[in-house]
Parts: structure tokens; sequence; C-alpha cells
């Protein structure tokens, strides 16, 4: 019995693998794309390649619209269920991602990831134009506008663009001033009664 205990644990140093499953090599296969880079399956939309094809068939649903996976509480719908599942925690309260410097939580593992920027100091997005970088890619797009000159957010009532959604709410003020329709169970704030009367139906039924 020792024996076969010594032979058994002989093969971790040897890399001995005697027991081959058609499975797990399949698996490791895929597995060691990581490390050699290899990307065999390609987009034909946009050229963007990925490692496993289910990874491509997720990304294709970009290109088609497709986004078979509903919530059940307010109807949104993704193109996978592992977002589905992450934008389910909106309404159950779960957030098992739990920042280890101030103990904030997050509903998945890549908020947690760029919220740790903030203690780390990482900005991986930079600007090709000027340099300047950013946590993360959204905060870099917003940037390049001003290099590009895109303004796409537009007031209805005058016309004006703007580079961000958040610099154009406040400008809409002016224009309703009494048009204005907060809602009065969190601090959304409506442009019409009818998406205020929308919300009320959903968001807080």
């Amino acid at each position: 019995m020792e024996t076969n205990h010594i032979t058994r644990h002989q093969r971790i140093h040897r890399g001995d693998r005697p027991y081959f499953c058609d499975q797990c090599a399949s698996d490791l296969k895929i597995h060691q794309r990581i490390h050699t880079g290899e990307r065999p399956y390609g987009c034909d939309q946009c050229g963007k390649a990925f490692t496993r094809m289910s990874h491509l068939k997720t990304h294709q649903r970009i290109h088609s619209g497709e986004k078979p996976f509903s919530c059940y509480q307010c109807g949104k719908a993704f193109i996978d269920s592992s977002y589905l599942n992450i934008h389910l925690r909106i309404h159950t309260g779960e957030r098992p991602y739990c920042c280890d410097q101030c103990g904030k939580a997050f509903t998945s593992a890549n908020c947690l990831k760029r919220h740790q920027r903030i203690h780390t100091g990482e900005r991986p997005y930079d600007c090709e134009k000027c340099g300047k970088a950013f946590i993360r890619m959204s905060g870099l797009k917003i940037h390049q506008r001003i290099h590009t000159g895109e303004r796409p957010y537009d007031c209805d009532q005058c016309g004006k663009t703007f580079r961000t959604l958040s610099a154009l709410q406040p400008h809409r003020c002016v224009h309703h001033k009494n048009k204005m329709y907060p809602c009065d169970r969190c601090t959304k704030i409506f442009w019409s009664s009818s998406s205020y009367k929308c919300s009320q139906c959903t968001k807080h039924k």
C-alpha cells in the first residue's frame, strides 16, 4: 500500500498522467490558448477573435441585436446569461464582491476590479492623442470627444450639443423649469410625465 502511495506521489514530479480523459484534454487545449495567444474563432463583422466558439457566438449578438436573456423583474434583456445574473443582483441587493481596502461591495468581479484602481492608482486606458490616462474605458471614450469634436447629446428644445449626458441634463433645466418630474421615491428626474409614469410602473413596482 505504501509503495502505491509513493508511486502516485512521484507522478507529481515527473508530470506523468497515465489516466487520460478526452474532456479534460479538450479543456486543457482551450486553456493553453491563454498562454499561446491563439484565437481561432474570428468575427466576420468586425474581426475580433476569441479562444472559444461560445464566446464568438455571444459576441455576434452585439451585431445582430439579439438579446435572448430577459430579466423577469423589469424586462431588461441581455446577450448573455452571465450579464443577466449580474443584473439580477440590482433587484436582490446581493453584492458578493467586496473591496479589501475600504469594504465597498459590488455586484460583479469586473466592477470590483475597476473600483480597486482607485486604491492602486492604475489607469490602464491611455489617450493616444495627449497621453491622459483613465481608470475606465468609458472615461477614455468621453475624453476622446475633446479631440474628435463629437457631441452626441443634443437638446431637443434649442439644438445645443454636449459631449456627455451629465452635461446635457442641467442645461435642460433652462427649458424645463416647470416641466421636471422628480421621482418621490428616488433621486431620478424625468423630463416628461409619460416617462415618469412609466418609471413608477417598473422601477418601484
